[in-house]
């Protein structure tokens, strides 16, 4: 009985950290969700990662594609900044730093980091075509960054660390034979920015305020459709 008392509180304290943390609402969706890492805690991990990659990667020596796609990122950046200081996020504009790079890279990918860290792949541009399927493309991974979902998803697997770090020392406890130690080793998951995989929800959301950035930056954001059917055949 006492060892069932001490995992029913276990699991408590476990649910309870999900609660931790401030509430924060989403730009442009007003969503809200609860973010349990700074901004500065987020944006020094994003700084070290974006340095380390940087460090390894190689700039693309195609001057027209790479004037491009700074060209498009800063249009789309002085569109974000606008917003935010324009309704009440003006607080969140210190946070980005930008800087556009194309690397050498044959992937059709592109990713952007907390704090404005935009690289675009080479392999993307052939998908992309022109500008503004470049900014459909940089509208949707400007607005991960704007929305945080690093951060969310951060929390979420910071709150599985604890609780499963937690979790596994109860079930030794309790029931014995190592099997605490599965649970553990659950929470040793490397974070990376650049990989992330963000949620569903978090996708669809990154979707549909990209498109509105996009329009925001002067860019059809009808043309989002032909971009994804070449996606898609490719």
């Amino acid at each position: 009985m006492k060892k069932f008392k001490v995992l029913v509180l276990t699991v408590v304290a476990v649910l309870a950290l999900s609660s931790c943390g401030t509430t924060q609402t989403v730009p442009l969706t007003g969503r809200t969700h609860r973010i349990s890492v700074s901004d500065e805690q987020v944006l020094s991990l994003s700084n070290q990662e974006y340095t380390k990659y940087m460090a390894s990667a190689k700039k693309s020596t195609n001057a027209a594609n790479t004037a491009m796609v700074q060209r498009v990122g800063k249009r789309l950046a002085n569109a974000v900044e606008l917003y935010l200081k324009q309704n009440g996020f003006e607080a969140d504009v210190k946070n980005y730093s930008w800087e556009f790079n194309l690397v050498q890279d044959k992937s059709a990918n592109a990713f952007c980091m907390p704090g404005g860290k935009i690289v675009v792949y080479e392999g993307l541009l052939p998908y992309t075509q022109n500008e503004t399927g470049l900014a459909i493309v940089l509208g949707h991974e400007i607005a991960h960054a704007v929305a945080k979902h690093s951060a969310e998803q951060l929390t979420k697997q910071q709150n599985q660390q604890t609780g499963t770090s937690i979790l596994g020392t109860v079930l030794n406890q309790t029931v014995g034979n190592g099997v605490g130690n599965v649970a553990s080793a659950v929470a040793g998951q490397y974070f990376s920015f650049r990989n992330l995989k963000y949620s569903r929800d978090n996708e669809t959301e990154a979707d549909y305020m990209g498109l509105i950035f996009a329009a925001m930056a002067g860019y059809d954001p009808q043309q989002a459709i032909p971009f994804w059917k070449r996606m898609s055949q490719g």
